[in-house]
């Protein structure tokens, strides 16, 4: 198994499963409208990834009303993930924004920051052993990480960015302090278009947290 893969697997896996299957969480929790407020707090002072963008900011860029945002929360260890499905009326275009935080009350386990530094600097590190490999050794490296659907760094962006996915799927996660943000657009067939409209909607988000 491929360093890129594995960390692919552990993001899901860990904390973002309800995701991949947006269907479910679509019609498996309440709905609730976004809220008009730019402050990302839920109950008890709790951040709240449906607070993270407006409906404005979804259907510019992605051309479609938001008919209802459905939320989902989740805890693990030391890190609060909420989540937040943006319904469009083309359900294919809908948006998915998740936002991890580290748990109220706990002090350790495995904060998002911890998270972050052990998957995507991981990363790093491994490709730099790799690099010089005689088989890639021609090929632009933006090139062979299309092909595997490894994570590519995101410069500009938040404190630390990267796109994990491919030419058919993908998502934007960004490093804001003690949290991190994934953001994911459905229904564009171009992967650099998805990026750039993932990098508007995140850097939306951005200014909430």
């Amino acid at each position: 198994m491929n360093h890129g893969y594995a960390v692919r697997t552990a993001i899901c896996v860990f904390y973002l499963c309800a995701v991949a299957s947006p269907a479910q969480q679509a019609y498996g929790a309440s709905g609730q409208k976004p809220g008009r407020s730019h402050a990302a707090i839920g109950a008890g002072g709790s951040l709240d990834a449906c607070q993270l963008l407006t409906r404005a900011e979804i259907e510019a860029v992605q051309g479609e009303p938001v008919k209802e945002a459905k939320p989902n929360v989740q805890s693990n260890g030391g890190m609060r993930i909420s989540e937040c499905l943006f319904h469009t009326s083309n359900f294919a275009k809908s948006v998915s924004v998740a936002l991890a935080a580290p748990s109220l009350g706990k002090a350790s386990g495995l904060t998002p920051r911890k998270f972050w530094q052990r998957q995507f600097r991981g990363l790093d590190a491994q490709r730099d052993k790799t690099r010089g490999a005689s088989d890639e050794i021609d090929k632009p490296e933006s090139k062979r990480e299309e092909e595997n659907g490894e994570a590519r760094r995101i410069k500009g962006l938040g404190e630390d960015a990267y796109w994990v996915g491919s030419p058919i799927a993908g998502a934007l996660y960004v490093l804001y302090g003690d949290k991190f943000v994934r953001i994911s657009v459905g229904g564009v067939g171009e992967e650099s278009v998805r990026i750039e409209k993932s990098k508007v909607l995140a850097r939306a988000a951005l200014k909430r947290l």
